[in-house]
């Protein structure tokens, strides 16, 4: 017998030879289904792109032809197979914690906790961008908030509203991305139509302004950022309702919603003008354009504080952090603890300047995604007979040669990271690694309660 069947609860009933892998369960507790098919598309849209808004340093970077070809391409050789993964490997262990569930199922408590630590870490620093995004727009208006103390405490007070508003439960987060979504896709939409008319296809091709030196690290962090964290979702796994039949349809539709949300506004207006709203319609629409880019922040931090604090109510589940980290508000029922942690080191690393945020972000979410890629494929050699609601049509050889391919982006993304990043990415490794064992320690020790490995399916 395996160790996956000593984890099984009393409770459950023994299973056919052919489910025993499946991830153990327990019927002692049911909680009620949150997340449906519309606010779970939404809220997986905001996990990775939440409007164009994000694209203009790829121009800037590289010219309208590179952008183009980048935003065209990119989603073929990393948003389609990390979605697709992530479908799979949601439906076949439904339970919050996702991807920390994959790597422990693969290859044990270590390269799970490693994992946990990674996602959690690149997920809360990427979270920090998003009030200093927000705030950045802002300051247009209010010019006080441009530096010194006014913009430090109005990024502060953002944070913390943001961060009670996910206290308030995942229904109302869900359909508030919804509504999010729309508006802040609404300039857009206004502006492409009405650029139409001034598009002149060879624009497209234009490499950008004579002279300028192309800064590649930063189009293709560019790429990456806007692109990425489709499986940061599957910590939620344990909210939806159905998860089996709905994240398959809502990470198909959420691919396809998110590249046209980003190509079809970055061809209507490359093509017309040199980037400026302000030239298609005046500054009406500028103002719109400001307004939807703090409505799409709000909606991006929602969307990956709930990820972060679900995921740390999944470790807990697995054992890889005590008890308390799973207990829910029992007014919202929602993880207050994962809420106020990730909450706190937002505001820690808040004060970094944003590039530095994004590619400390990226940098740690490249370890974890390598880790995932051979995770999946680990499990599809492991265990070919595991009940897999949805599975990708392809065998072993196909799935290794498209996970080799995102696998050489990320080792291009590491490579070409500032000294800074290897710094900060560096000491946070070496402090998952003591982090693993201090928690084992205290395990021990019997300093606080851990659950005994099984989890709960919500």
């Amino acid at each position: 017998m395996s160790d996956l069947d000593l984890r099984t609860t009393s409770e459950t009933p023994p299973k056919a030879p052919d489910t025993l892998q499946e991830l153990p369960v327990t019927t002692t507790k049911k909680i009620p289904k949150k997340l449906t098919l519309v606010p779970l598309i939404f809220l997986i849209y905001f996990e990775v792109a939440g409007g164009p808004y994000g694209e203009e340093p790829a121009v800037q970077a590289a010219g309208p032809l590179y952008a183009l070809l980048g935003f065209l391409i990119f989603p073929f050789i990393w948003s389609i197979p990390e979605a697709l993964i992530t479908a799979e490997l949601s439906t076949a262990y439904p339970g919050n914690g996702g991807f920390v569930i994959w790597a422990e199922r693969a290859f044990g408590p270590f390269c799970g906790s490693l994992m946990g630590s990674w996602k959690f870490l690149s997920g809360v620093i990427n979270i920090a961008a998003f009030p200093l995004m927000c705030i950045d727009y802002i300051e247009k208006v209010v010019p006080a908030l441009e530096s010194g103390w006014p913009r430090k405490i109005a990024i502060l007070i953002s944070t913390l509203l943001l961060s009670f508003l996910n206290y308030t439960g995942l229904t109302i987060v869900g359909y508030a991305a919804v509504l999010l979504g729309l508006v802040s896709l609404s300039p857009f939409i206004i502006m492409s139509l009405m650029a139409i008319p001034k598009i002149h296809p060879h624009r497209w091709i234009s490499l950008g302004q004579k002279g300028v030196k192309k800064d590649w690290t930063l189009f293709f962090n560019t790429l990456f950022w806007n692109l990425n964290f489709w499986d940061n979702v599957s910590t939620l796994a344990g909210e939806v309702d159905e998860p089996r039949k709905t994240f398959p349809m809502a990470l198909l539709v959420a691919v396809i919603f998110t590249c046209v949300s980003y190509l079809i506004p970055l061809f209507a207006v490359t093509g017309a003008v040199s980037v400026d709203q302000k030239m298609i319609a005046g500054k009406w629409l500028k103002y719109w354009v400001e307004v939807g880019a703090v409505l799409s922040g709000i909606g991006l931090y929602e969307a990956q504080l709930s990820s972060s604090a679900y995921q740390l109510l999944g470790m807990a589940d697995l054992g890889f952090v005590p008890n308390f980290f799973a207990i829910r508000s029992k007014r919202f029922n929602t993880p207050w603890v994962g809420i106020l942690l990730s909450t706190l080191i937002t505001i820690g690393v808040s004060y970094m300047t944003f590039t530095d945020i994004i590619s400390s972000a990226n940098f740690l979410y490249s370890l974890g995604m390598l880790l995932e890629f051979a995770s999946f494929i680990w499990l599809r050699k492991k265990l070919p007979e595991l009940k897999r609601p949805y599975r990708i049509p392809m065998r072993l050889p196909g799935l290794i040669v498209m996970c080799l391919v995102p696998s050489a982006f990320l080792v291009l993304i590491m490579a070409i990271a500032t000294k800074t990043v290897y710094l900060v990415s560096g000491l946070m490794t070496v402090g998952a690694i003591g982090f693993y064992f201090l928690m084992n320690f205290c395990k021990t020790e019997k300093w606080f309660k851990f659950s005994s490995g099984e989890v709960i399916e919500y």
